[in-house]
């Protein structure tokens, strides 16, 4: 091992005729009884050198110390790089000046320390401030071409303000004699010497240490659990369907008609009342004193006439024998001329209004019958008792309306045209509805079977709450399970009807689920994760059947010691085995570590 010191500074008087006088540091090396050794012809070769002189020696028998002395600051200046190298290196660092050259300490305290702080870095070096010299305390000379003012002393205080800024430790020597040197100076060098030799040996001891520890027999890494597939949903087509509907116009109860009733324009009450109270208003949903807003009561008898019971001149397609037809008459013929794209906007779900006056400005042609008709419809889309919230709209400012609107409909007898007979309850729907957002649902009741003349309609197989689970989904484009059982039980209906994003939704809700229980919890639930596989598979459900076989082999050591666990299949065990986590592999090399730990009589370095 070694210490290095750096001692910067000139400690004798510079106006002083003496100057052969020793240095502070070479005084203490040749003076000191712990130094058995010291390299003179070193020294010697460097005793003229400007910058700094180079010093080595023993001390404490085998340590070997280096010493930089640089009498002259300018080595901040001349070599910024070389005194940040010595600083950087040095264990001990002193600073000395002479307490009666008061312009040396100055130009030290202004210039030279912020170069010695910002050299150090917040490094915890120990630095060693010693004023050299007795004061002379004579008075100086007035003469302005005297320069005897400029020896005038540097006081104690001075000195100790100097080493508060750095942190250091103070020091005053009167004069280079052996009880100076070895008492004061001596004894507060030694000192951090030992200090610094106690650190560099408890280092090296705990990298000594570290690298036998790195050399012992290291505990068998555990691996990551093998990622489980990914489940990726399925976007929404909620408006697409319901446009859907209009185009083939499927289950149309409702035909508008100019005045020469010379051409239809077939729609649906549902669809059209859920999103205007006109419409509501109009065939018979709400009553005027329902409504109480005189402007859209007005609208409604101004702008529509509607005739019950009358034969069409060509019967709407999809309606059942039920549901009495309904002829509604557009008084407004600029109006009933645009009415298609109207309604293509209604079922688009009310959100391109750009698209609609481009599509009815290029139809009329005609400003003042296309701002007509664009007015006609912000009051037929307006909420009674309110301001227009679509005044001066564009796309991003109307909300869209079916996820909210169509809600209100939901297990409703208004307007229903169909009820379905469920574990002896009944529950009230819509074909429109269900014809838009069911395929199965549209074959039923629009092919050659019994539902499409029937207004009862009995469900097997599924229970009334789930059902019922199923039928708001169609509504409002959402659901929300209570439990995995729930989202189990909703999961085979949807497969059971073929609505896939359904299906979807309730394998990621149990997947969701799964991965937030606990470890703790998973060992003590009594749901059977076996089960749901089964079931899965049972229903097409790949992409959750998968994932449950992975769930299975990533919590093997809890499933392993369920009951359930033995109702797997072959096929199935062999891939939990093949896939579980912790692999044998590692269970294997935990066990020999273990034994080795039990055969060297020491302690586990992990635990």
């Amino acid at each position: 091992m070694s210490v290095n010191i750096v001692a910067f500074g000139n400690e004798r008087d510079g106006f002083s005729e003496d100057n052969q006088q020793p240095s502070l540091i070479w005084s203490y090396l040749g003076r000191s009884a712990l130094i058995s050794q010291i390299d003179s012809s070193l020294s010697a070769s460097h005793v003229g050198n400007p910058v700094f002189t180079e010093y080595q020696a023993c001390i404490f028998g085998n340590v070997r110390l280096v010493v930089h002395d640089c009498p002259v600051w300018d080595i901040f200046d001349s070599d910024w790089y070389t005194s940040c190298r010595l600083i950087g290196g040095a264990d001990i660092i002193v600073i000395k000046y002479s307490v009666n050259d008061k312009t040396s300490f100055q130009e030290l305290k202004d210039s030279y320390v912020p170069m010695v702080k910002k050299a150090l870095n917040h490094c915890s070096v120990p630095v060693i401030i010693s004023a050299i010299g007795a004061r002379k305390n004579g008075v100086p000379c007035t003469c302005p071409l005297c320069t005897s003012d400029r020896r005038s002393c540097v006081t104690t205080s001075e000195g100790v303000q100097l080493a508060k800024e750095l942190g250091a430790t103070y020091l005053e020597l009167h004069t280079l004699n052996d009880f100076y040197i070895q008492k004061y100076f001596g004894g507060v060098l030694e000192y951090f010497m030992i200090q610094s030799l106690n650190q560099k040996s408890c280092e090296k001891m705990k990298k000594r240490k570290k690298t036998q520890k790195c050399r012992r027999v290291q505990p068998p890494q555990l691996e990551q659990p093998e990622k489980m597939p990914i489940l990726k949903g399925e976007a929404s087509h909620y408006n697409a369907d319901l446009h859907n509907l209009l185009c083939c116009c499927q289950c149309a109860d409702v035909a508008f008609y100019p005045e020469d009733l010379s051409t239809v324009v077939e729609a649906h009450k549902i669809i059209l009342c859920s999103v205007s109270h006109l419409f509501m208003l109009l065939f018979g949903v709400k009553s005027p004193s329902d409504v109480q807003d005189t402007s859209v009561v007005q609208l409604a008898q101004s702008l529509f006439a509607v005739q019950a019971g009358d034969p069409f001149p060509s019967s709407p397609r999809g309606v059942p024998p039920c549901v009495p037809p309904v002829r509604v008459v557009v008084k407004d013929s600029v109006f009933c001329s645009c009415l298609s794209d109207i309604l293509h906007f209604i079922y688009s779900g009310a959100f391109q209004w750009e698209r609609l006056e481009e599509d009815i400005r290029k139809k009329l042609k005609d400003p003042d019958k296309t701002e007509h008709v664009l007015e006609k419809v912000k009051c037929i889309l307006k909420t009674p008792g309110k301001l227009s919230t679509i005044k001066d709209c564009r796309s991003h400012q109307i909300k869209r309306l079916y996820n909210t609107s169509l809600r209100l409909f939901f297990n409703t007898p208004v307007l229903a045209d169909v009820i379905f007979k469920i574990q002896g309850a009944t529950v009230p729907a819509h074909r429109a509805v269900l014809v838009a957002r069911c395929e199965v649902m549209a074959a039923m009741f629009n092919g050659n079977y019994l539902e499409a003349n029937s207004i009862q309609v009995p469900v097997y197989g599924v229970s009334k709450d789930t059902f019922l689970s199923f039928l708001e989904y169609l509504y409002t484009d959402s659901c929300c399970p209570a439990s995995i059982l729930q989202a189990m039980s909703l999961l085979i209906c949807a497969e059971m009807y073929q609505v896939m994003r359904l299906q979807h939704i309730c394998e990621l809700y149990i997947i969701t689920q799964l991965q937030s229980m606990p470890s703790r919890e998973l060992a003590s639930t009594s749901l059977s994760i076996v089960n749901l596989l089964k079931k899965a598979k049972f229903h097409n459900s790949d992409c959750l059947s998968t994932w449950l076989l992975h769930f299975i082999a990533t919590n093997y050591l809890i499933f392993s010691q369920k009951p359930e666990f033995q109702e797997l299949s072959v096929e199935e065990r062999n891939f939990v085995e093949m896939h579980r986590w912790p692999s044998n592999l590692y269970l294997k090399q935990l066990a020999d570590y273990r034994n080795y730990i039990h055969s060297q009589k020491c302690h586990c370095t992990v635990m």
